[in-house]
């Protein structure tokens, strides 16, 4: 729920030197008092392009090359609509020196895999170009400059590949039409009323996407991709003077091409009191919306806005704070709520409170969000409120800063790319700590309260709700209803009262009995006396940050064959908070710590995880071992996730997408229930007390294993388990496996496919063939070999179906070997297209995968499937998310250290006999099994 409206606005040859441009574009810094983050090199050149270049390390031999053109689906004219994004998929079919279907070869040969690492988006306000080169060279660099400049101003937009790739969008603008996206663009709708933002979504119209010539297209590019409107962002581990060079002598001949489109009027908000809407959307979540609108601040980033911002953001944060405390409450008006103050692209500034409720509970969720909006604008907030938020927004700071010298390459040129798209100052985190602290030193209640009444003015206030279900009596009962709800009194906030955090200490600290260490991984694993265990691995990847993993009971393994309440229903645990403490008086107690908890099923075990800072980790353990410990089990928790767990199921159930997500797995486990999602009538059948039977015992009793990797010593890790998990009382060694339930299987093959249906549109649907496998231990080069196959399946299923057929957005092929189960594993090649085409595409698929095993594969296709492997691989051995995922489980099962010591090496030794024998094994047609999802009633 959080920043709800921002996460929806997700060669050529050298010549003379360009004209400069009428007006010589400027950076955010050049009208500001706050300077930028000096390991950035801004310049612009004379032709009006602008360019930052920033050296970073993390990880070592990457570099990310972002293309920002300052156009997007706003600048588009009435029969122009969606073209902005259809010219972002013509920059991979073809340019002036890179032949249609070569550009994303040329990047696989180097290593980046299409979607991962070579992608591109399109928004209202501006279009990216993204490649993540792993590896830093100069030529590496040159070449990915070089398809940067095609890009620029070398399309071709050649007509026989704009009809295939006009299928391909309409894919994509089907996939996006869900529930939540139709909720999203309703709101829009609402707070941009009659202002061109609400007209020019950026997928476009389908039948301009459909009828719209190449000249439309081609003006389009002209007028929009020029060096004035271009930013080009490079950010990695090279030198920053050698770089501006190379971009010198690519972009500085680049020369407007046609005349530059006009300034878009985007409309002005529109002045208007309560204003009631009412959203029908069949498969979404009831969602209310109340919020006002204002103009739109385009102020020049300076110490005095972000001053303005840092107050106006702490009245919002009391408000959350107040909106999450109602939601974790016995019986709560809503499940989820969330307040924001923001711009809205570039149109208005709106201050909102959405908040998502029970199916048919949009009532209660309309007036608990009325009077707290009210109870903060009439009785302000108190001086323990404002402290706390600032002592929360502080440590966030404050873990920035610490870690700001192992920011990552391609989060760097993303905020970059951000900075600009928001006329903002890149700042340094040392600097925006700096700033906050200025701000905040001297605020006080009577500052803040007086923001929070000026935050909720402005035209409206406008609310909306959004409903599965048609509301008896429409927008004139949610005015009644509002009307009903401001008319009630509203009561001062209650006094917060201070909470200590009791779980400092589980017993006498635990004392180690074995140690080894496995130098070659860097790793340290120790046995504690009561039976726990631990597994190190210092590392200096991301500075100030360390996770845990606490891994307990045997998960499905251990599970009876029955519907799965510890899959859904296990997020209470974290939820509840812990002991005798509500989730709220746990976040108060530890104010300005930096710990988080969550919970999840896997095959062999349950998983505890948290991530924190070295000086928190000691509290990050309490948290965890207390959550073990002294679990609370609250009836109304278990209420709360039902509910949330019941307005999911609903959203699956409206795409195919959705059904894919709950449903492939026990498909593909031969409907074995512990991989089967529950049923909206066993999670309303199913109790609290269902959960404590199956989690009670694993949580008490269970032997633990604890992972930590990250910014930490061995020892000291050490010493914080000794004292939170090594203190805990002896384990045994597990409860017995239920008889049967180590094996599972993959489903028959069958002469037609498995056929389910979606309550969504009649023209989507999925197919999706997959071929049974065996688990990833028996031959660890067959398991690298099958995974490549399946990498060389997936380039060819692109090539085929995507780039000359035009029928889908984004064929996938996934290769999943388990690491559990003993002879389980499967391959999948799944599309999105209409129904009536589903069986041209396993025709394709049966040519494929036939020729593969009858013919085999050319060394090309190893090496373009191969070294994306390796690239990620060996960023992947910089990353601590990495490490805690392959070293989570490596004591109860050390082949889990082989596959880290062969992730690289394993893909090399593969060869083209490899593969073709991979092929014969895996995509035999006797077994193939099919499943296909389409609208109930679809052909």
């Amino acid at each position: 729920m959080r920043r709800i409206l921002l996460a929806f606005v997700a060669a050529a040859a050298l010549a003379g030197p360009a004209a400069a441009p009428a007006t010589t574009p400027s950076w955010a810094q050049d009208r500001s008092d706050i300077a930028p983050d000096p390991s950035v090199r801004f310049g612009v050149l004379p032709n009006g392009m602008r360019y930052a270049i920033m050296r970073n390390t993390t990880p070592t031999g990457q570099t990310a090359i972002r293309l920002r053109i300052g156009s997007g689906s706003l600048e588009e004219s009435d029969n122009q609509q969606g073209l902005a994004h259809v010219l972002e998929h013509m920059a991979f079919e073809g340019s002036t020196h890179v032949p249609r279907g070569e550009m994303i070869k040329i990047l696989q040969r180097e290593g980046l895999a299409f979607g991962p690492d070579t992608n591109a988006q399109t928004g209202w306000t501006q279009t990216v170009y993204m490649l993540d080169l792993p590896g830093a060279s100069p030529s590496l660099i040159d070449t990915g400059l070089m398809l940067m400049r095609e890009t620029a101003s070398e399309l071709l937009i050649d007509p026989a590949a704009l009809e295939t790739e006009r299928g391909v969008v309409l894919s994509e603008e089907r996939l996006r039409d869900t529930p939540l996206y139709r909720a999203n663009k309703a709101q829009i709708d609402l707070f941009a009323q009659n202002q061109r933002v609400t007209e020019r979504f950026p997928i476009g119209k389908v039948d301009t996407v459909k009828t719209a010539p190449v000249s439309l297209i081609r003006d389009f590019y002209r007028a929009n991709y020029r060096p004035d409107r271009a930013t080009l962002i490079v950010v990695g581990s090279f030198d920053p003077a050698v770089v501006e060079t190379q971009i010198k002598a690519r972009f500085a001949d680049w020369k407007p091409a046609g005349t530059p489109a006009a300034e878009p009027d985007l409309g002005q908000v529109e002045k208007r009191g309560l204003t009631v809407s009412v959203v029908d959307l069949p498969g979404a979540q009831t969602l209310v919306d109340v919020g006002w609108a204002r103009p739109y601040d385009d102020a020049p980033d300076t110490r005095a806005k972000r001053r303005r911002e840092i107050v106006d953001d702490l009245a919002i944060a009391v408000l959350n704070r107040r909106l999450n405390r109602l939601a974790t409450a016995p019986n709560p008006p809503f499940l989820l709520a969330h307040a924001e103050f923001d711009n809205l692209i570039r149109s208005t500034k709106i201050a909102l409170i959405r908040g998502a409720t029970a199916p048919g509970a949009w009532r209660p969720g309309l007036g608990a969000i009325d009077q707290e909006t009210r109870r903060l604008t009439r009785y302000g907030v108190s001086q323990a409120e404002i402290d706390r938020e600032i002592e929360e927004i502080r440590a966030r700071l404050v873990a920035r800063a610490n870690a700001a010298s192992t920011r990552t390459t391609t989060s760097l040129a993303q905020g970059l790319v951000a900075s600009v798209d928001n006329d903002s100052v890149f700042t340094a985190p040392s600097d925006s700590l700096a700033i906050f602290d200025a701000s905040a030193k001297n605020v006080t209640p009577e500052e803040i309260s007086a923001a929070a009444r000026q935050i909720f003015t402005g035209a409206g206030p406008l609310v909306e709700i959004e409903s599965p279900t048609p509301i008896e009596g429409g927008a004139a009962a949610v005015s009644s209803a509002y009307a009903e709800a401001t008319a009630a009194p509203v009561s001062a906030p209650a006094t917060e009262t201070q909470v200590a955090w009791p779980y400092t200490s589980f017993g006498p600290t635990g004392t180690v009995v074995e140690r080894k260490d496995i130098v070659d991984l860097g790793v340290t694993q120790v046995r504690f006396a009561n039976g726990d265990t631990l597994t190190v691995k210092p590392t200096q990847f991301s500075s100030d940050q360390v996770l845990v993993s606490v891994r307990f009971g045997r998960g499905r393994l251990g599970l009876p064959r029955d519907p799965m309440v510890a899959d859904w229903a296990s997020p209470a645990i974290v939820l509840d908070g812990v002991g005798t403490l509500t989730l709220e008086d746990m976040q108060r107690a530890l104010a300005g710590k930096v710990y988080n908890a969550t919970i999840t099923e896997q095959d062999d075990a349950f998983e505890l995880r948290g991530a924190t800072r070295p000086a928190d980790l000691a509290t990050q353990l309490q948290v965890l071992a207390a959550h073990m410990a002294h679990p609370a089990f609250r009836p109304e928790t278990f209420e709360r996730v039902r509910q949330l767990t019941l307005a999911g199921l609903q959203q699956q159930a409206a795409t195919p997408a959705g059904v894919l997500s709950r449903d492939l797995e026990g498909l593909l486990h031969d409907n074995d229930p512990r991989w089967q999602s529950v049923t909206a009538q066993e999670a309303t059948a199913e109790k609290p007390a269902d959960l404590v039977a199956v989690l009670a015992g694993p949580l008490a009793k269970d032997p633990i294993e604890v992972t930590i990797v990250g910014d930490v010593s061995a020892q000291e890790a050490i010493e914080r388990v000794a004292a939170t998990f090594g203190a805990l009382p002896a384990r045994g060694a597990g409860g017995p496996i239920p008889p049967g339930s180590e094996q599972t299987r993959f489903p028959s093959a069958a002469a037609k496919p498995v056929v389910e249906t979606d309550t969504g549109r009649a023209d989507q649907a999925i197919g999706l063939a997959a071929w049974p496998l065996t688990d990833i231990y028996q031959d660890l080069r067959q398991s690298r070999a099958d995974e490549l196959a399946g990498d060389i399946l997936s380039n060819r299923l692109i090539d085929k179906v995507r780039n000359s057929e035009g029928a889908t957005y984004s064929p996938q092929v996934a290769v999943s070997l388990s690491p559990v189960f003993r002879g389980y594993g499967f391959a999948a090649a799944m599309v999105e297209m209409p129904p009536e085409k589903l069986s041209g595409f396993y025709a394709d698929l049966d040519a494929l995968t036939a020729d593969m095993r009858d013919h085999g594969v050319t060394a090309d296709e190893l090496v373009r499937a191969r070294n994306p492997r390796l690239s990620r691989a060996a960023r992947a051995l910089q990353m601590n998310e990495f490490w805690l995922r392959s070293l989570a489980g490596s004591i109860a099962d050390p082949r889990r250290l082989d596959l880290i010591r062969t992730s690289e090496e394993g893909y090399r030794q593969v060869t083209q006999s490899d593969i073709q024998a991979a092929a014969r094994r895996m995509f035999e047609s006797s077994r193939t099994w099919r499943l296909e999802i389409k609208a109930s009633g679809a052909p």
